[in-house]
């Protein structure tokens, strides 16, 4: 690896939120740790969802929805809501260019198995599923920024 390729690797581990990285091949072996107290964020987004917190903290189950906000009071008096967690830490993306439309907007229909959105993870692209059919409520992540694992994506009024 080449020292600009590990300082590109370095600070993407710094804005992920991963603690650690082991990189292994025949030619070399490495390690990045990443030291919580020497870790300060370098944004507001960052600090709302560290990675060592447990997960009782970081978000309610999926079972017992968010309480209702001035935005949404219909929804939840609707029906019960679900959230589409990110399955990896990474850049979420709401469309998969800048050019085209999102994949999917407040008040849309979504199916289970439909595509909502991309995660980028080290310049690799997974498009996400929804895993619930329903009608999309809110959009809780803003465009291009970055996501933690089972971070909530999007709040889905499931159909019934």
């Amino acid at each position: 690896m080449k020292p600009k390729e590990i300082q590109e690797l370095i600070d993407f581990i710094s804005h992920s939120g991963l603690a650690e990285v082991k990189i292994e091949t025949d030619e070399f072996k490495l390690s990045i740790k990443k030291s919580a107290d020497n870790s300060a964020p370098k944004n507001v987004d960052q600090v709302a969802a560290p990675a060592p917190q447990p997960a009782a903290q970081q978000t309610p189950p999926a079972t017992s929805p968010p309480p209702a906000t001035e935005n949404e009071p219909q929804s939840s008096a609707k029906g019960k809501l679900a959230e589409i967690k990110s399955p990896m830490i990474g850049t979420f993306y709401r469309s998969s260019n800048p050019e085209t439309d999102s994949f999917v907007n407040v008040g849309d229909t979504v199916k289970a198995g439909q595509t909502v959105c991309i995660i980028e993870a080290m310049k690799l692209f997974n498009e996400i599923d929804s895993e619930v059919s329903g009608k999309i409520v809110k959009v809780l992540v803003e465009n291009a920024s970055p996501v933690e694992y089972d971070q909530p994506l999007f709040l889905v009024e499931v159909a019934d």
